[in-house]
């Protein structure tokens, strides 16, 4: 079994925490965790680019003129994609799906492994708790400060009894907080340095373990 140095909100060292090596001793492989980090990507994009084709256009009910005799080429709606003010064709649609299906086994096989690259980087730390007696970004800056990995940006995780510490970290650059059931892989990747707390990390070994 793995384990990681426990740290105070003063950045002292308080005991040693052992890990899942469910979830802390996994082998990563780049092309898991890159299939997984497109596909949230994916997931996640928002369609804004719409066209309106003939049938969405409005008004070309009327035939233009009559099929002959006029000399003229024979047309059926002024709204035709080859008309002035006509409909387009294949242009961007809102109906269009950019959706990319990973199983939920493969999600938790990529945060297993980046947790496991960031243990082995010693860029997870891991805290006793985040109790503080106020929600100030000034307390939460100066834990940062202290505990390993201050020069790196930091995704923290808490649990929902840590109201004042994620109040704290709001307005923190280079920091972003988050429930530790809602750990992705993205975020994983992102940012530089994890740091958990105790009952985080009991949440991830309860939420993440295959």
């Amino acid at each position: 079994m793995v384990e990681v140095k426990l740290y105070n909100l003063e950045g002292k060292e308080v005991g040693v925490l052992p890990l899942s090596d469910v979830l802390f001793a996994v082998e990563p492989k780049t092309s898991v965790i890159h299939d997984v980090v497109v596909a949230q990507d994916a997931n996640s994009r928002a369609i804004h680019a719409h066209v309106k084709d003939r049938s969405e256009v409005r008004g070309g009910g009327k035939k233009p003129w009559k099929q002959k005799g006029t000399g003229r080429a024979r047309h059926g709606s002024s709204r035709s994609p080859i008309w002035i003010g006509g409909g387009i064709t294949h242009g961007p649609h809102k109906e269009q799906n950019f959706s990319v299906k990973i199983n939920k086994k493969t999600r938790r096989l990529a945060i297993a492994m980046l947790l496991t690259d960031k243990l082995r980087d010693s860029a997870f730390v891991a805290v006793e708790n985040f109790v503080l007696p106020e929600g100030k970004t000034k307390l939460a800056a100066q834990m940062r400060k202290v505990l390993p990995g201050a020069e790196k940006s930091a995704l923290v995780l808490v649990t929902p009894g840590d109201d004042k510490m994620i109040r704290a970290l709001k307005n923190m650059p280079k920091t972003k907080s988050m429930y530790a059931h809602s750990l992705n892989a993205r975020d994983l990747a992102k940012y530089g340095v994890v740091v958990a707390s105790k009952a985080a990390i009991e949440t991830l070994e309860h939420t993440f373990v295959l």
